[in-house]
């Protein structure tokens, strides 16, 4: 294997998060080596299904230090998204070492050795911005390997149209099944949604006022509170949702994001074409026999597709071995924002109603203004 130089800072991944860490390290006048494993800056968002848009508005979706264009609708597109990335990077003369996936980070000395498929390196300073979605989660179901048609994770689809008359299911009800569904009904398949339990839906907008900055005014409020307030404006807005198969959960929306890590399915037209009959809706899957879908409450369905909304997971419990207890149950960095551990940071995995993109652009200066202050000489490393 070969032997990498070493480097002060590393970030791993180009993302958002990478990006703004980079960015702001920059300004403070570290320069930090960023490793991407993918062919360029903020490549993750190349890939995402084409329909996908924000769910939150640009003026709170930028990046620290640069706006979003102008011209940019409310909630901007997935190509918008990623041509503001790589703008980002060129604007902050952010270079990225492209085609570098990071295997494992482990303690090394005074800083953290890692290593890649080609080399191993090691640096004083490690900033871990890899994201939620780094492995896609495939939920293993009786009979589904032996499923006739096509089955395909989220992070595969791409638009309804090969789907065009097919009966599709979307196992999910996360904010991309939700939009997966949509789009697939868009482009007149059959879609049934897979909702396996109960669920908050939230209008993106309402009365003209997007979701998002009412969210952020109720983080300003006691979290008993801020859910109650919650709830009743739900009820008012949405509905009872039972009879389309969606039961609203006992918890709150913002003590599910904070305690369990789940936001709410923003909703940009499903509920619609569910009410319309458009989108069918059924429980959590059980069992598939051929072609022949079974369901939690023992009906069964005739399907052609199967498209798995089944969510991501981080991947850092291989990233980090040695660290477990850095993370919780859900694979999510314990601490944010701040040293986990001596020179190591965490960026871009908090779970926030309020948006991540926001809570990154509000992290990345402290993160920076912190490991700036690591590096000064006699700053401790316990």
């Amino acid at each position: 294997m070969a032997e990498g130089n070493g480097d002060s800072v590393v970030i791993v991944g180009a993302g958002p998060a990478g990006l703004a860490t980079a960015a702001m390290l920059r300004e403070r006048g570290v320069v930090p080596t960023v490793l991407e494993a993918g062919a360029g800056p903020g490549e993750s968002w190349r890939r995402h299904y084409e329909r996908l848009h924000l769910h939150t508005v640009k003026q709170h979706s930028a990046l620290p230090g640069l706006t979003m264009p102008g011209d940019y609708p409310r909630y901007p597109s997935r190509e918008q998204v990623l041509a503001y990335l790589q703008a980002y990077a060129r604007h902050f003369a952010i270079e990225p070492e492209c085609g570098v996936t990071v295997r494992r980070v482990r303690p090394e000395g005074t800083g953290w050795r890692l290593e890649t498929d080609g080399e191993s390196r090691h640096t004083r300073v490690v900033a871990l911005a890899t994201g939620h979605n780094r492995i896609p989660v495939r939920p293993e179901i009786p009979g589904l390997t032996d499923f006739p048609g096509q089955v395909l994770h989220a992070a595969e689809f791409r638009n309804g149209e090969p789907f065009r008359g097919q009966r599709v299911l979307v196992v999910g009800a996360g904010n991309s099944g939700a939009e997966i569904a949509l789009d697939l009904a868009e482009h007149g398949a059959l879609p049934t949604l897979v909702v396996r339990g109960p669920v908050h839906v939230v209008p993106r907008e309402l009365l003209g006022r997007p979701g998002q900055k009412t969210s952020i005014l109720l983080s300003h409020l006691p979290r008993a509170l801020a859910d109650r307030v919650s709830l009743t404006i739900l009820r008012l807005a949405v509905g009872d949702l039972t009879r389309w198969g969606i039961v609203r959960p006992a918890l709150g929306p913002r003590t599910m994001a904070e305690t369990q890590g789940r936001i709410p399915l923003i909703d940009i037209g499903t509920l619609g074409l569910i009410k319309q009959g458009r989108i069918a809706v059924a429980p959590a899957l059980t069992a598939v026999d051929g072609a022949t879908c079974s369901f939690a409450d023992g009906r069964r369905k005739e399907l052609d597709a199967i498209v798995l909304a089944t969510g991501y997971r981080s991947g850092l419990e291989t990233l980090l071995p040695e660290h477990g207890a850095l993370l919780d149950e859900h694979g999510t960095p314990r601490v944010h924002g701040a040293a986990a551990a001596p020179g190591l940071y965490f960026i871009g995995y908090r779970v926030t109603a309020t948006g991540i993109l926001r809570d990154i652009a509000r992290t990345a200066p402290t993160l920076a203004d912190d490991i700036v202050q690591y590096l000064q000489p006699g700053a401790s490393r316990e």
